[in-house]
């Protein structure tokens, strides 16, 4: 045994949700290399060789419990990277309330063991959900699924960035009561990313801050370069991390907060809530 070994995941199961396509895909493709045993959930077909399929539709709680039914544990990496566009029917649920429930019950059934790790996907859409911090508390205190998914109806929280901050503030939250159970949980926050979701939305998600990349003479990100802090979090080298959301936006968060480049401040001010509660 290395020291360098404590970035891989020999003789670790490893469960990957939404990894049919985009950054679940490239996530289930590097775990498995890292050495895990792989198992993806998605509603898609899944093309990887060498992992358990198993089908999922997270905007269906019976479908989520026969979908836990069927993976059994131990899970000692849960990546949660499934995720829809604006306008998608569900969204509140595919993109948030659906993950927490499937959490919420590996929790119950004890199939996160200590030492388990929880990888989420949100975005840099989500960073404002300190600005909506108060809101987002009253709504995750709703543990039942079907009356969060009601709330946010009722409160005008259905669409991407409510959910992607949503998942922000339960990260931030949870940590320290998992942590008390020996599980780790974060998430990353992408900038525009290339996958085919991203493809389906070109103008609006590929769009944002290009003029930021053409100056600095980047392409906006792949999935493989999302992959690997997800990857890096879940891993044991990343022990001592827990309750982050992690900007992988190529610095454009940090040029906007910094002022070194104007039209990325102003999006950053309008996205994490300068300018009201969004």
């Amino acid at each position: 045994m290395g020291l360098f070994d404590a970035f891989r995941y020999d003789g670790k199961r490893a469960l990957v949700v939404g990894g049919a396509t985009g950054m679940g895909a490239a996530t289930a493709e590097l775990v498995k290399d890292a050495g895990a045993e792989v198992v993806v959930m998605d509603r898609a077909e899944v093309t990887l060789d060498g992992v358990k399929a198993i089908h999922l539709d997270l905007s269906d709680k019976a479908s989520i419990d026969s979908a836990i039914e069927e993976c059994g544990g131990p899970i000692h990496a849960l990546f949660s990277c499934a995720g829809v566009a604006e306008g998608t029917p569900g969204i509140e649920k595919i993109n948030f309330i659906g993950h927490r429930y499937m959490i919420d019950q590996l929790l119950e059934k004890d199939l996160l063991p200590r030492g388990s790790a929880i990888g989420m996907i949100s975005s840099a859409a989500g960073m404002g959900w300190e600005a909506n911090l108060e809101s987002i508390m009253e709504f995750l205190e709703i543990s039942d699924f079907d009356e969060a998914a009601v709330w946010c109806q009722e409160h005008g929280r259905v669409g991407y960035m409510p959910s992607k901050q949503q998942m922000g503030a339960y990260v931030a939250s949870r940590a320290f009561p998992m942590l008390k159970r020996g599980i780790r949980i974060n998430c990353i926050m992408p900038g525009p990313t290339d996958t085919p979701l991203a493809q389906a939305n070109a103008e609006q998600w590929l769009g944002f801050g290009a003029d930021y990349r053409g100056e600095a003479g980047i392409e906006a990100a792949t999935a493989l370069e999302q992959a690997y802090p997800l990857v890096f979090l879940c891993s044991d080298a990343a022990s001592g991390i827990t309750g982050i959301t992690m900007m992988t936006d190529a610095g454009f968060h940090s040029s906007g907060v910094s002022g070194v480049f104007p039209s990325a401040t102003e999006a950053v001010k309008f996205l994490r809530g300068d300018y009201g509660p969004i």
